[in-house]
């Protein structure tokens, strides 16, 4: 099979542009991606047009994390790629509780949720108040707060913002703890090594710490192991359904919540990813917090 050199495909696609260009009078000739220069980005921007028809900024754009501002507060999401995982505990795993199997596969459609815990500077902006027994740092997470207060919140939240924050569901919490679509297989989100990214029982001297004071997991999410436990929006059960399942919410009903992530007066097993704890609803507890999700424009 004869070769074709890579100068001789670029000359030929310089030709091509010829009309193409001479057809768009917002382009310099050749300069396809308007940037001053004739360059091999330019061939590409080319081959895309051949492709689909569209110029660079009619290409359609991926979704990007983005940040929103109350009171000076910054509120930054990350985009999650939607993706298949396998959810709950493995049978390698010594150290897992019986409610964390069986292991299963769900499917998740794209969503965004919080490089941080919701803080109780935050919490302080929208709701006027701070329920937190650890309240000599603003910027630690928010905690001992009750289900009506958290719906409470963010309802509020939405209202000041005109967004539509949530709570994460367990299967969206796991699957950004675990990193995404970018997941390298941690036990704990983003290492394998807890002091890396956790405040635990084993270094926080009993207390919670600031959001973002150690090192984030492959999305870029903080403290998804440790600090505080964070509130889910499913109802807690004993045990997974042993079916695979797309976005799934949890059971119907039932006596108590779930919260993920382990918290500073909890061991290295409770912050495990896919440890599990029950959290009642008009039961607060100074490790039990909660981090902001929601859904994709559709």
């Amino acid at each position: 099979m004869r070769k074709i050199s890579f100068s001789c495909v670029l000359i030929v696609l310089c030709m091509l542009a010829i009309p193409f260009q001479a057809a768009a009078d917002d382009y310099i000739r050749g300069d396809v991606n308007e940037d001053g220069n004739v360059s091999i980005s330019d061939v590409t921007a080319l081959i895309d047009y051949l492709l689909t028809d569209l110029w660079p900024e009619d290409q359609p754009q991926e979704p990007q994390n983005v940040t929103f501002v109350l009171n000076g507060i910054e509120i930054n999401m990350v985009y999650v790629e939607g993706g298949t995982f396998t959810m709950g505990a493995s049978g390698a795993d010594l150290e897992a509780d019986d409610d964390e199997f069986p292991a299963h596969v769900v499917t998740l459609s794209p969503y965004y949720i919080c490089t941080t815990e919701v803080t109780q500077q935050l919490w302080r902006a929208v709701m006027g108040d701070n329920p937190s027994v650890s309240g000599s740092n603003v910027l630690c997470p928010v905690e001992d707060v009750k289900w009506d207060d958290c719906k409470q919140f963010i309802n509020k939240l939405n209202q000041m913002t005109g967004q539509n924050f949530r709570l994460p569901s367990e299967a969206e919490w796991e699957f950004a703890a675990r990193g995404g679509n970018k997941s390298e297989g941690y036990m704990y989100s983003g290492s394998n090594a807890i002091k890396e990214v956790a405040w635990y029982s084993g270094n926080s001297s009993y207390q919670t710490h600031p959001v973002a004071t150690k090192a984030p997991n492959e999305l870029g999410l903080y403290d998804m192991s440790g600090n505080v436990y964070e509130i889910c929006n499913d109802w807690y059960d004993n045990y997974y359904d042993a079916g695979g399942e797309i976005d799934p919410t949890g059971p119907s009903d039932g006596a108590v919540r779930v919260c993920r992530g382990g918290a500073w007066n909890y061991s290295a097993k409770d912050c495990r990813i896919s440890n599990r704890e029950m959290f009642a609803e008009s039961w607060p507890k100074e490790y039990i917090g909660l981090r902001l999700a929601m859904s994709c424009e559709e």
